[in-house]
Formats: structure tokens, sequence, C-alpha cells
């Protein structure tokens, strides 16, 4: 199956953009102007060396409208660009003491004057409030440096553009956070209304008429009480299916740096892509039946596609140990948790037990089901199984997966 993308973008940080583009125009002709009708504190042209001013300030117009594309938006304004925009400010800031030789005695602007912190503000949408205090400190230094003898005003200036930088980078990362939280929500939501609405369809038709062929063949026995048991199984098959969803999506939330955007991806399974996720919901779902029960999270439980796929055989393993060792008439439980650091499936049957050392028993004479199909793929994954029998009490197979580790291994292997 071909690779199939939705994406739904969702950018509040998108008018922060569009105000530092005029930001950075505004001020560029600023300090143009500044520059060209600006006196000293007696009434005197600013700069002994016009020409060294003149020709930054011609730069910086150049400069500022050639770059208006590279802060449009998060994605065009690299950290090259942005390497680069710092350096032109910092240039400026060092250049104001040889344009204006007074302008360590005086209290005057720098050449870019308040353009600088425009330079910073990209910093700070871009990256958040690291990479705006990253910035902000290299222009405190720059200015600092070139006043000599910096005033309390000199220190005050530099003070409020390195608290106001982290505080709007601060305010773009809630933003960012608030904005992939909206997104998931809305994506659970429409898959709810759809789940419900196909529930409703198949309720109306395929399960009536399941549920009417049980009832049926019970009645009428032999043969038909056979058929009708299949029609049951396949009835309580079908409303865990139902009720987990037909096709559950996998959502992906990528680099803060880009906005908030959660992308809805159905990948092959059979795909060599590394960074493919699934919902690990979809792959048990199909386990539920007549005696085996199915309980999940309302959410999807995301986890790299072949972390998903090998903690599902070890699921299937353990069923085909049910089937096996506690008879036809056993009933299992799949239980799926999802916690902060691991996810962790519980399969449960009310079988006849484990004689203690039987496990150890039977790893002895060769038979490694437990031992390989289910450690084993754990043991691969960075987690446990475990397995807890009392005899005439059942058994419970408890697969516990860490996240984090899974994540890493995932990548290593891509490596």
């Amino acid at each position: 199956m071909a690779k199939r993308e939705r994406v739904v973008r969702m950018s509040v940080e998108q008018p922060l953009w569009r105000a530092l583009t005029g930001y950075r125009v505004l001020t560029m002709v600023y300090a143009v102007l500044l520059a060209i009708f600006g006196k000293d504190n007696f009434g005197q042209p600013r700069f002994e060396r016009p020409w060294v001013a003149f020709a930054y300030l011609a730069f910086l117009f150049v400069w500022t409208l050639a770059t208006l594309p590279k802060v449009r938006s998060a994605a065009s304004c690299t950290k090259r660009f942005l390497g680069a925009d710092l350096v032109v400010a910092l240039t400026g800031i060092m250049l104001t003491p040889v344009a204006d030789i007074h302008s360590q005695t005086f209290d005057g602007p720098t050449l870019p004057s308040i353009w600088t912190a425009g330079a910073v503000l990209a910093f700070a949408i871009k990256g958040g409030w690291r990479w705006a205090a990253f910035a902000s400190t290299f222009v405190a230094a720059a200015n600092i440096i070139q006043r000599g003898d910096p005033s309390r005003d000199t220190f005050h200036n530099v003070l409020l553009v390195w608290v106001a930088s982290i505080a709007i980078g601060y305010v773009v990362e809630v933003a960012r956070a608030s904005e992939r939280t909206l997104a998931r929500a809305l994506e659970i939501e429409a898959a709810t209304r759809e789940r419900e609405r196909l529930a409703r369809d198949i309720h109306d038709s395929v399960l009536q008429v399941l549920a009417m062929v049980q009832r049926r063949g019970t009645a009428i026995g032999g043969e038909a009480a056979e058929l009708g048991r299949m029609a049951g199984e396949q009835e309580v098959a079908l409303r865990t299916l139902v009720s987990s969803g037909l096709v559950p999506p996998t959502r992906v939330s990528e680099d803060a740096a880009e906005g908030a955007v959660v992308r809805t991806v159905d990948v092959d399974e059979e795909s060599p892509d590394a960074t493919a996720t699934c919902d690990l919901r979809a792959l048990l779902a199909p386990h539920a039946g007549a005696r085996t029960s199915f309980a999940e999270p309302g959410a999807p439980v995301v986890l790299p596609a072949e972390a998903a796929r090998e903690l599902a055989a070890a699921v299937s393993a353990a069923l085909d140990n049910v089937r096996v060792h506690a008879g036809d008439g056993a009933q299992a439980w799949i239980l799926v948790e999802d916690e902060p650091g691991e996810v962790i499936v519980t399969v449960r049957d009310d079988g006849p037990g484990i004689p203690e050392g039987r496990l150890a028993q039977a790893e002895g004479e060769g038979r490694m089901g437990v031992a390989l199909s289910i450690r084993g793929r754990l043991r691969d994954l960075g987690g446990t199984a475990e397995v807890i029998s009392v005899p005439g009490q059942g058994t419970e197979v408890e697969l516990k997966v860490p996240k984090a580790q899974v994540s890493r291994g995932k990548a290593g292997s891509a490596r």
C-alpha cells in the first residue's frame, strides 16, 4: 500500500512572522532617517566619518529588503540566516564608535538602532526562549563593549531587550504546545464521530444479521449450531473493531520549529522506513472474539511500526499458549495501558495455570515458545516480559516496552 499523508496545520505564530517582517522594514527606515537627520548633543551632524555610517546603512537597507522572504515563516527562517542576521546587527553596533567618535561619551543610538531587536526576535520566534537568550546575550555584550563606559540607560536598554525576547520566546513555545494539543484533540474528535457513524450503519445491518444467525443456529442445533457459534464470534469481533475504529490513523507531531503540525500517515507494514509509526490498538483489535476481550485506551497508542508489530506478535504468541494449554473453553483478556514512559500490554486467562517450574522444564526440552516468541521479542525491544501463574487461577503475561528506549533503538538501527 502506498504511503498516504494528510496534514493538519494550525499556526497562531504566523501573525508573529508577519509582524516581524513589518517591524524589520519600519526599523530599517527609522535607522536610515535617524542617521540622515540626527544631531549630536551640540546640534552638529552625528558622524565624524559619515561614509562608514552610510555604507553600513546602505548594506542594512539592501539586506533587510532582500531577506524579507526569510522571515515569513519558521520553515524559511533557517539557522544559517539567523546567524548571518545576528552578525549584521552586531557589526552595526561595533561600527558605531568608528563612525561616531563621541558615541562612547554620549548615550546616543547605535547605527542599526532598534533594528537589532528584530534580529533577536527572529531567534525567539524560531526557537523559543533559549534561542532568544543566546542571541540577546551577544547583543548585550556588543552594546556594553561599544559603550566603553556603559551608563545606567545602557544597562536598562540591554536588560529590556534580553527580558522581552526571552518572554516572547517562552510565549511562542507555549502557543506551539497548545496548538499541538488542539490539533490532536480535533483529530480524535473527527475519528470519534466517524467511528460513531460507522457503528450506527453496521449495527443496523451486519451486526443484526449476525445476531439473528447466532440465535437461529442455536435454536436449530446440529451443524447450524456450529454456524451460529461462528456468527456469534464474528459479531463480537466486529463490535470490538467498530468500537476501536476501523482504520485508526497514525499521528506524528513534527518538529516544534515548524509550528504545530500533526501528520496523519498510513504506511505499508513492509515499508523499510525506520521512522514509520502505527497505532498498537489496530494490530491487537483483530484478536478480540467471543473468548477474548480487548480493552484499550481511548487515544492512539503510537509506537514505531516495527516495535508495534513485534509487541503484537508477542501478544499473539501468548494467546496461542492460552488456546493450546488452557483449553477451548478458556476466556482471555487483553489490556493495553499507555503510560508516560512505557506501554504495558497484559494478557490474562482463566485456565488451569502453569505448574511451578514448568516453563524452565519446557525451555530445557527445547520448547522455546515463551523464551523466544515472547521474552526474546521484548528483550530486543528493551522491554520485559513477566509471566505470573498460580495453579487453578489462570496465567497472566505482562509485557512492558519503554517508549524512549524503543525510539533510541530504532534510531540506531536506521543509522
